[in-house]
């Protein structure tokens, strides 16, 4: 099978790092968001056994199927504005999971539709890779910012990563990673008391469709999981190459407005058991998309479905796997999530600043992306391209040689 034949230990464990950095930095936000709903410990065990299989199968499949890296994960964001409006609005389980439908349609009707993606095109790919850069970067600055915390274990992983960047490059973050494990274990760093091992058992909760939950928690959900969520998400992709030319919707790059459609399709279905939002990934997906993940682009497809696998399992084992990922210490996850992306934003820096054109747009987007600030709800990926694009339009139009470029 070719798949086994393309496999490689840098992909497995790019594949790993990203299940262990989207899963472990932000599940307490899920946990939250089920909560903020009165569910029962039965009903937060559902929303991981849908969320699980939910961004494994669309992250498998299609992985597999098209042999590019495909990356599907929750809306983090998205479980945020859930956990503040549920509390705030008192709304059921029921209401909930109508507004997760209502969500779900909506995210459809822009893959099924393509507007999003004709929009995305029509960003300039400086200003793409500013975005980019200003999601991941503060990934970066937390492996760093993780040292007043575990100096030492953050100074062996930079160590050994230095080092293996010298004499093994391909292998890396493999060998940071198991570093980290053998110093941890080491020094009894690891809590696994929380360990429970059973299957997780789904739990149907029929909906509720009101408007009150429709405009509260539908609607918001909606634009954070677009703006914060899919914007980048769309960028990370371009930004490693794997998008379709504009005008070209059938070629052979990852078909964005149909992995859209079915992120959508996907909610939609898998809603009732507490799946909120599924939407394309920016974080795991430089992981599994970059250099890191394997030299040869073609191959790369491998990392995501290692990643898309490795959800299912969690889905199907979640109280397990759950305690097990979480018995990392948030260091280790901090530290190997910014060594591991530190090639993708050097990459993205370099082509945000290439064009003298651009420059100073991709700047602004960058730096306001990377600022964290939330406006009206909206997250600050969206208003870094609002910025950026503001920005280029004010220096640029009208001058002969302005002609925005397609990502």
């Amino acid at each position: 099978m070719r798949f086994f034949r393309d496999l490689s230990p840098q992909a497995l464990t790019a594949g790993f790092v990203a299940v262990l950095v989207g899963f472990t930095s932000s599940v307490a936000i899920v946990f939250q968001a089920a909560l903020a709903f009165k569910a029962t410990p039965e009903l937060i065990t559902s929303w991981m056994w849908a969320l699980g299989l939910g961004m494994g199968l669309c992250t498998l499949a299609p992985s597999l199927i098209l042999r590019k890296p495909v990356m599907v994960a929750w809306s983090t964001p998205g479980a945020a504005v859930l956990a503040t409006a549920g509390l705030a609005g008192g709304f059921s389980m029921a209401e909930a999971v109508g507004a997760f439908m209502v969500c779900a349609a909506l995210i459809t009707l822009c893959g099924v539709t393509g507007w999003f993606e004709r929009v995305m095109h029509r960003l300039p790919i400086a200003l793409a890779s500013g975005l980019l850069a200003g999601v991941l970067a503060r990934f970066g600055l937390q492996a760093f910012a993780a040292a007043q915390t575990n100096l030492p274990l953050v100074l062996v992983m930079l160590g050994t990563y230095l080092v293996s960047k010298r004499t093994s490059p391909r292998y890396a973050v493999p060998l940071t990673l198991l570093a980290a494990i053998v110093f941890v274990a080491g020094t009894a760093g690891f809590t696994g008391s929380s360990i429970s091992f059973s299957l997780a058992q789904p739990v149907f909760t029929a909906p509720s469709f009101t408007w009150s939950a429709a405009i509260s928690l539908a609607l918001p959900l909606f634009v954070v999981t677009m703006t914060s969520q899919n914007l980048p998400g769309v960028a990370a992709i371009q930004a490693a190459g794997y998008a379709n030319p504009p005008g070209q919707p059938g070629g052979e790059g990852i078909p964005i407005s149909k992995m859209m459609t079915l992120t959508g399709l996907a909610t939609l279905v898998l809603a009732p058991f507490g799946a909120f939002a599924l939407n394309l990934s920016a974080i795991t997906a430089a992981i599994c998309m970059g250099r890191e993940a394997h030299p040869d682009p073609e191959r790369r497809y491998t990392a995501a479905a290692s990643c898309g696998f490795l959800y299912v399992l969690i889905g199907l084992f979640g109280a397990a796997i759950t305690g097990a990922l979480s018995a990392f210490p948030k260091e280790l996850i901090a530290a190997i999530a910014g060594l591991a992306l530190l090639g993708t934003i050097g990459s993205a820096l370099a082509t945000a600043v290439r064009d003298e054109l651009h420059r100073e747009a991709a700047l602004i987007t960058f730096l306001a992306t990377l600022s964290g600030v939330t406006l009206a709800g909206i997250g600050s990926a969206f208003w870094g391209v609002v910025a950026g694009a503001l920005a280029l339009f004010v220096q640029q139009y009208g001058k002969s040689h302005f002609s925005p470029p397609s990502a």
